[in-house]
């Protein structure tokens, strides 16, 4: 897959079916994960497929869920993504592979970038993904419940459920790059414009429909 497919088609996956993902293809997730550009000594990994342990952990996501999500107050436009969430927060148990990150100290901010590597190599081999925080909520059961050493100073910073997606894999809606990006100092603009993403899926004679794989016809 050309990186720049996966860099954009690499989208939220909260809907996603119960079909075990094979050994081989958790295999490239990891190793890739593993190779991100973050310190390696300060984090590790651990996949979780038990149906028990998933049940558990599914019923404290949920409580977390509720917890912070109240329905009452979720504005329009994102109705949507507030959908896919209560969905995932209410079958989390079915989810056939969850991928926790630990990192060691009061950081732990380097298993993030490996997390995303995961999430696209992951998306290499047709498997969704989503990067939810709610479990570090209950940071102290979560920890108790998976074994992990309590005198290592690790903690349980994110949790990637793995699945493969009931819906299409697509380039996501976002704002306009320059209308989110500044140069040298707030508010200047960067000095270029991008009004459509400048990679798109190639039509049936292999051409981006934005008329150019490098975008250069888009960029002003």
């Amino acid at each position: 897959m050309d990186i720049y497919e996966a860099l954009y088609t690499t989208r939220a996956m909260r809907r996603l079916r119960p079909d075990q993902i094979p050994l081989d293809v958790q295999a490239r997730i990891l190793d890739a994960a593993i190779r991100a550009p973050s310190e390696p000594d300060g984090r590790r990994f651990l996949l979780v497929d038990d149906p028990d342990l998933r049940r558990q952990l599914g019923a404290l996501y949920l409580a977390v869920w509720e917890q912070f999500v109240d329905p009452g107050k979720i504005p329009p436009e994102f109705a949507r993504a507030f959908r896919s969430g209560d969905h995932l927060a209410r079958h989390f148990a079915e989810v056939p592979l969850l991928l926790l990150g630990f990192g060691q100290g009061s950081g732990g901010g380097s298993i993030y970038p490996a997390l995303q590597s995961a999430m696209l190599a992951a998306r290499a081999d047709g498997v969704g993904s989503t990067l939810p925080t709610f479990l570090s909520f209950r940071q102290d059961e979560v920890l108790e419940l998976l074994d992990v050493p309590p005198d290592e100073g690790w903690r349980m910073v994110a949790c990637v459920p793995l699945g493969y997606p009931t819906g299409k894999w697509g380039v996501a809606a976002r704002r306009p790059v320059h209308e989110v990006t500044f140069r040298n100092r707030w508010g200047t603009p960067p000095g270029f414009e991008v009004p459509e993403p400048l990679w798109q899926p190639k039509d049936e004679d292999g051409v981006g429909s934005a008329g150019s794989q490098s975008g250069k016809d888009v960029v002003r």
